[in-house]
Protein backbone atom coordinates (compact mmCIF):
# COMPACT_ATOMS: atom_id res chain seq x y z
CA UNK A 1 0.00 0.00 0.00
CA UNK A 2 1.74 3.15 -0.78
CA UNK A 3 0.91 6.51 1.78
CA UNK A 4 -2.14 7.62 -0.33
CA UNK A 5 -3.70 4.40 0.09
CA UNK A 6 -2.85 4.24 3.58
CA UNK A 7 -4.20 7.82 4.12
CA UNK A 8 -7.20 7.22 2.24
CA UNK A 9 -8.06 4.09 4.41
CA UNK A 10 -7.86 6.07 7.48
CA UNK A 11 -10.21 8.76 6.79
CA UNK A 12 -12.90 6.12 5.76
CA UNK A 13 -12.57 4.50 8.40
CA UNK A 14 -12.74 7.32 10.88
CA UNK A 15 -15.81 8.35 9.09
CA UNK A 16 -17.12 4.74 9.56
CA UNK A 17 -16.04 4.76 13.02
CA UNK A 18 -17.52 7.94 13.67
CA UNK A 19 -21.19 6.59 11.90
CA UNK A 20 -21.32 3.89 13.69
CA UNK A 21 -20.75 5.73 17.12
CA UNK A 22 -24.17 7.68 16.34
CA UNK A 23 -26.41 4.24 15.81
CA UNK A 24 -29.15 3.47 17.64
CA UNK A 25 -28.46 0.13 19.95
CA UNK A 26 -31.86 -1.62 18.11
CA UNK A 27 -29.79 -0.72 15.00
CA UNK A 28 -26.63 -1.78 15.62
CA UNK A 29 -28.09 -5.14 16.89
CA UNK A 30 -29.82 -5.69 13.41
CA UNK A 31 -26.66 -5.09 11.42
CA UNK A 32 -25.01 -7.33 13.76
CA UNK A 33 -27.86 -9.92 13.10
CA UNK A 34 -27.11 -9.33 9.41
CA UNK A 35 -23.24 -9.57 9.32
CA UNK A 36 -23.68 -12.85 10.75
CA UNK A 37 -26.33 -14.57 8.47
CA UNK A 38 -24.50 -13.16 5.79
CA UNK A 39 -21.38 -14.82 7.08
CA UNK A 40 -23.18 -18.13 7.35
CA UNK A 41 -24.34 -17.58 3.94
CA UNK A 42 -21.02 -17.47 3.07
CA UNK A 43 -19.58 -20.30 4.84
CA UNK A 44 -22.00 -22.54 2.96
CA UNK A 45 -23.34 -21.37 -0.17
CA UNK A 46 -26.27 -22.68 -2.31
CA UNK A 47 -25.40 -24.46 -5.29
CA UNK A 48 -27.23 -23.54 -8.35
CA UNK A 49 -27.58 -26.60 -10.62
CA UNK A 50 -27.43 -25.21 -13.79
CA UNK A 51 -26.35 -21.73 -15.36
CA UNK A 52 -29.82 -19.34 -16.58
CA UNK A 53 -30.37 -16.48 -17.88
CA UNK A 54 -32.01 -13.55 -16.14
CA UNK A 55 -35.85 -13.96 -17.19
CA UNK A 56 -35.83 -16.94 -19.38
CA UNK A 57 -34.34 -20.66 -19.09
CA UNK A 58 -31.42 -21.31 -21.03
CA UNK A 59 -32.12 -24.51 -21.91
CA UNK A 60 -35.00 -25.61 -24.19
CA UNK A 61 -37.37 -21.98 -24.17
CA UNK A 62 -39.51 -23.13 -20.98
CA UNK A 63 -38.39 -19.98 -19.17
CA UNK A 64 -40.93 -17.76 -17.77
CA UNK A 65 -41.15 -13.77 -16.94
CA UNK A 66 -41.93 -12.41 -13.48
CA UNK A 67 -45.72 -12.20 -14.55
CA UNK A 68 -45.62 -16.02 -15.50
CA UNK A 69 -45.90 -15.99 -19.34
CA UNK A 70 -43.75 -18.22 -21.05
CA UNK A 71 -40.83 -16.13 -23.30
CA UNK A 72 -41.71 -17.40 -26.60
CA UNK A 73 -45.35 -15.95 -25.54
CA UNK A 74 -44.26 -12.37 -25.08
CA UNK A 75 -46.07 -9.95 -27.21
CA UNK A 76 -43.08 -7.45 -26.62
CA UNK A 77 -40.68 -9.70 -27.97
CA UNK A 78 -43.13 -11.38 -31.56
CA UNK A 79 -43.77 -7.09 -31.82
CA UNK A 80 -39.75 -6.49 -31.79
CA UNK A 81 -39.07 -9.65 -34.69
CA UNK A 82 -41.94 -7.77 -36.77
CA UNK A 83 -40.77 -4.41 -36.38
CA UNK A 84 -37.26 -5.73 -37.64
CA UNK A 85 -38.67 -7.72 -40.43
CA UNK A 86 -41.08 -4.29 -41.25
CA UNK A 87 -37.68 -2.43 -41.05
CA UNK A 88 -35.47 -5.09 -43.24
CA UNK A 89 -38.20 -5.45 -46.03
CA UNK A 90 -38.80 -1.78 -46.08
CA UNK A 91 -34.80 -1.38 -46.64
CA UNK A 92 -34.99 -3.53 -49.58
CA UNK A 93 -37.83 -2.07 -51.31
CA UNK A 94 -36.38 1.42 -51.15
CA UNK A 95 -32.45 0.52 -52.47
CA UNK A 96 -34.96 -1.43 -55.40
CA UNK A 97 -36.77 1.82 -56.21
CA UNK A 98 -33.55 3.99 -55.81
CA UNK A 99 -31.55 1.50 -58.58
CA UNK A 100 -35.05 1.75 -60.66
CA UNK A 101 -34.76 5.66 -60.91
CA UNK A 102 -31.45 5.68 -61.66
CA UNK A 103 -31.56 3.34 -64.35
CA UNK A 104 -34.95 5.55 -65.52
CA UNK A 105 -32.92 8.93 -65.41
CA UNK A 106 -30.23 7.03 -67.67
CA UNK A 107 -32.46 5.78 -70.17
CA UNK A 108 -33.68 9.12 -70.64
CA UNK A 109 -30.28 10.86 -71.28
CA UNK A 110 -29.83 8.20 -73.66
CA UNK A 111 -32.68 8.46 -75.56
CA UNK A 112 -33.56 12.30 -75.48
CA UNK A 113 -30.02 12.70 -76.55
CA UNK A 114 -28.95 13.27 -80.52
CA UNK A 115 -26.52 10.65 -80.80
CA UNK A 116 -27.70 7.89 -82.74
CA UNK A 117 -28.29 4.27 -81.11
CA UNK A 118 -25.36 2.95 -83.22
CA UNK A 119 -22.60 5.49 -81.16
CA UNK A 120 -23.36 4.05 -78.45
CA UNK A 121 -22.57 0.26 -79.31
CA UNK A 122 -19.05 1.49 -81.17
CA UNK A 123 -16.40 0.21 -79.19
CA UNK A 124 -14.30 3.00 -80.35
CA UNK A 125 -16.92 5.74 -78.95
CA UNK A 126 -16.81 3.41 -75.43
CA UNK A 127 -12.83 4.02 -75.27
CA UNK A 128 -13.24 7.69 -76.26
CA UNK A 129 -15.95 8.18 -73.48
CA UNK A 130 -13.67 6.33 -70.67
CA UNK A 131 -11.00 8.65 -71.58
CA UNK A 132 -12.58 11.85 -71.35
CA UNK A 133 -14.22 10.83 -68.04
CA UNK A 134 -10.48 9.50 -66.94
CA UNK A 135 -9.04 13.03 -68.06
CA UNK A 136 -11.89 15.13 -65.81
Amino acid sequence: MTNDDKNFANKVTTYLDQGTARLKAGTAYKLQLARQEALARLADPERVPEMRLAGADAGGGSGTFPGGRGFWASGRLWLGIAIIVAAGFGYHQWQAYQQLSELEETDAAILSSDLPIDAYLDRGFQNWLKHVSDDD
